[in-house]
């Protein structure tokens, strides 16, 4: 068997080889001046440049081969002594997602047979709090234990904050990641309640206890006020990147925009490597100095389908994921 393996490997670096030999002569044939009859009567022509390359795809394709070569070096290595527990994060971030994910994080910390976390991310982030939580417990466990965040589609704002205690990344070239940044979200029905014959009476100890209700809109003061609160939870995921990524918080900054980067657009800032799930893998295992582990896959850590933002909150979301969780 071991034999099969290694003349399929063989073939698949040999195809690895040819495809960087075409995308080269690709790209080659592009860039070259295409040679023009002086004599010849140009159309008139109008173009839209559309900025079109071929290097996605060609990245892409590249790095499921690395991938495929990583999962067929597991095969041959065997089962090491160590084990890798992969931990899912999907989906919106919430309270009930820090319920599922710190006490097993914990719990893996003290498991001298696991030697080392994959935190599989795939998230646009969520709510402030339990997203704090997370990344903490994901500190804690990195102490302890070789952690390795991956993602093969989304590890934007909260998502992110949390990959950032990880001692690498890696992501699928077409990942997005990033999306640094804080939101805070209000609603002002006011006027809606308003038309609708509504009076709300409302019975406070403190000018401020009613902050951020719905029944009524934000005065200056309220704002200065939150405005200061959202920007503390922003310097403070400024310094969890800049701790984990090893950037100077000035770097940081020039991600902290808001948007999301492809994550082969990002590698050596905000991602270490490209590749699949099994290039994560071999990553964690070099980290954990083993030549192949066994795997342990924790499911079911879901977050409830009936999520949804109902009050005024800040979030570390990414803002494309903000409109269908609203509710009025």
């Amino acid at each position: 068997m071991r034999e099969n393996i290694w003349k399929y490997v063989s073939a698949v670096l040999a195809l690895l080889l040819a495809l960087s030999v075409v995308a080269i002569a690709v790209l080659y044939q592009a860039t070259s001046p295409i040679a023009v009859s002086p004599n010849a009567t140009a159309p008139a022509v109008v173009e839209t440049p559309l900025n079109v390359t071929c290097n996605g795809t060609s990245s892409y394709q590249l790095s499921q081969l690395k991938d495929e070569v990583a999962y067929l070096r597991s095969l041959i290595n065997g089962t090491g002594g160590k084990t890798i527990a992969i931990v899912p994060i999907f989906g919106i971030i919430n309270e009930y997602t820090a319920l599922e994910v710190v006490p097993l994080l914990r719990k893996i910390a003290s498991n001298d047979s696991i030697g080392g976390v994959l935190l599989w991310i795939e998230s646009p982030g969520g709510d402030v709090g339990p997203v704090m939580d997370i990344y903490s417990a994901v500190k804690k466990l990195a102490l302890v234990k070789s952690v390795v965040a991956y993602s093969g589609g989304i590890m934007a704002s909260g998502g992110y904050y949390i990959a950032s205690g990880a001692d690498k990344i890696v992501a699928s070239p077409l990942a997005e990641v990033g999306s640094i940044g804080v939101l805070y979200v209000h609603y002002d029905l006011q006027e809606n309640y308003q038309r609708n014959g509504v009076k709300v009476e409302v019975f406070k100890t403190g000018p401020y206890k009613d902050m951020g209700a719905e029944w009524r809109g934000l005065t200056d003061e309220e704002k200065k006020i939150i405005a200061n609160m959202v920007n503390t939870y922003f310097q403070a995921f400024l310094q969890a990147v800049s701790e984990g990524r090893n950037m100077s918080v000035s770097e940081v900054k020039k991600f902290a925009t808001g948007r999301t980067w492809f994550a082969e657009n990002v590698t050596g800032t905000l991602v270490d490597e490209t590749g699949g799930m099994d290039t994560a893998m071999a990553t964690l295992e070099k980290l954990m100095n083993v030549t192949s582990a066994r795997v342990v896959i924790y499911k079911n850590l879901e977050t409830p389908s009936n999520f949804g933002i109902t009050g005024s909150k800040a979030l570390y979301l990414d803002p494309s994921y903000l409109e269908p969780y609203l509710r009025g």
